[in-house]
């Protein structure tokens, strides 16, 4: 049976983890995170549906992985992006 290897990893601001598996070719994204025993190691993530992507770019966990991805597990935003752009602008304004 032919084996791909593929990279899984979590980061917080105070660590990263990177774990790398080897799994039978067609395996997916679900099965990588499965098979990196992060989700044991690293309690936040928990047993639920995990924002995922490959290379910096959102998938499903269904995806198909070859040999050589990368799969990264997402943190949920602690600030939505636009709310935070609307603070501060509403702050520099008040400044000037």
């Amino acid at each position: 049976m032919a084996m791909i290897e593929v990279e899984v990893a979590y980061a917080t601001p105070e660590r990263q983890e990177i774990v790398v598996v080897s799994l039978a070719a067609g395996a997916n994204v679900a099965e990588a995170i499965n098979a990196s025993g992060l989700r044991q190691k690293i309690p936040e993530l928990g047993s639920g549906e995990l924002a995922v992507g490959l290379f910096a770019k959102f998938c499903q966990q269904d995806q198909v992985l070859v040999s050589g991805d990368r799969v990264e597990i997402y943190r949920p935003l602690l600030n939505d992006p636009k709310d935070a752009r609307r603070q501060r602008a509403k702050t520099n304004n008040k400044r000037g």
